[in-house]
């Protein structure tokens, strides 16, 4: 069984999606329609923009889903036996799969970046990657520094074995970089994002998505759409909504994610979208299967 998988923010780069754009009318059409929407010439930052361009949160999120959707409308006799998406992936993913028109995802992606945006200069936060040190033993660290300092610090991004990114405030990821390489991480770095996202301190950007999601039209997917919240697959509108509102402030599952969808008999992972990171993850939970990418 064939599973697409579509990244998140970070993936990013200069030049991406321009030699989609030249070579493809569909894509041309897409991209065009893209700008319209946005109210802004996103294809011009995507093709010639420079790097610290495209790190603002208003263009990073979009430029990735419209690189990854678009790839994917690209490919000949698509047709995912199922999808997931990392963190902004999912709404990629749920474009692939049917449940959510190009045009309705592009507005929720652009809410979602302008209300993450909005909530990361409410307060100074940030994450970290905590490299081989085992998941609880990151969890213990960070619920002991919440506990004991009252700064936020919790885990936000489940990677793969070995790789758990936390997420918080400046002050308690300053804290956990030193305690996570006490108890023996192999490395805790600082990671250059703009807030601290999947963490409560999300919580006003949920509560402003939630509303834009709860009044766009759902569809039900022809797959399958595995979710970063619990980490299983729906085709229930009613859940998919619920679990795309609560993804702003709870963690990505994504070893999970990946760990069931194999259990459910996916043989070939396919990443659509700029970089290869999903490829790499996938390849460290669950060696065995095979690995491509659309880019």
């Amino acid at each position: 069984m064939k599973a697409y998988v579509f990244p998140g923010q970070g993936a990013q780069f200069s030049g991406m999606g321009k030699e989609l754009y030249e070579s493809s009318p569909r894509a041309k059409e897409l991209f065009d329609k893209a700008n319209e929407i946005l109210g802004f010439d996103i294809t011009r930052i995507m093709f010639e923009g420079t790097d610290e361009e495209l790190k603002q949160t208003n263009v990073t999120q979009p430029a990735v889903f419209l690189h990854s959707v678009i790839l994917a409308s690209t490919v000949e006799d698509f047709r995912p036996d199922m999808v997931a998406g990392h963190s902004l992936g999912e709404f990629s993913a749920l474009v692939a799969s049917g449940a959510l028109s190009f045009e309705d995802a592009l507005r929720l992606v652009a809410k979602r970046a302008e209300a993450m945006q909005k909530a990361c200069e409410l307060k100074p936060s940030t994450m970290a990657a905590v490299l081989n040190l085992p998941d609880e033993k990151v969890e213990e660290v960070a619920a002991a520094i919440t506990a004991e300092s009252g700064e936020t610090v919790v885990a936000a991004n489940y990677n793969c074995p070995g790789q758990l990114v936390i997420s918080g405030t400046v002050e308690g990821i300053n804290i956990a970089v030193e305690k996570m390489k006490e108890a023996g991480a192999k490395r805790a770095l600082v990671l250059q994002v703009g807030g601290a996202f999947h963490s409560p301190l999300m919580e006003p950007a949920r509560e402003e998505l939630a509303r834009a999601i709860e009044e766009t039209e759902f569809k039900t997917p022809s797959c399958p759409i595995y979710q970063n919240v619990n980490a299983l697959p729906s085709t229930d509108v009613k859940v998919i909504r619920e679990n795309l509102i609560a993804q702003l402030t709870a963690p990505v599952r994504w070893t999970r994610t990946v760990q069931n969808m194999v259990a459910d008999g996916a043989t070939e992972f396919v990443e659509c979208g700029p970089g290869k990171v999903l490829q790499g993850l996938v390849k460290k939970i669950a060696p065995e299967v095979e690995t491509s990418g659309v880019q």
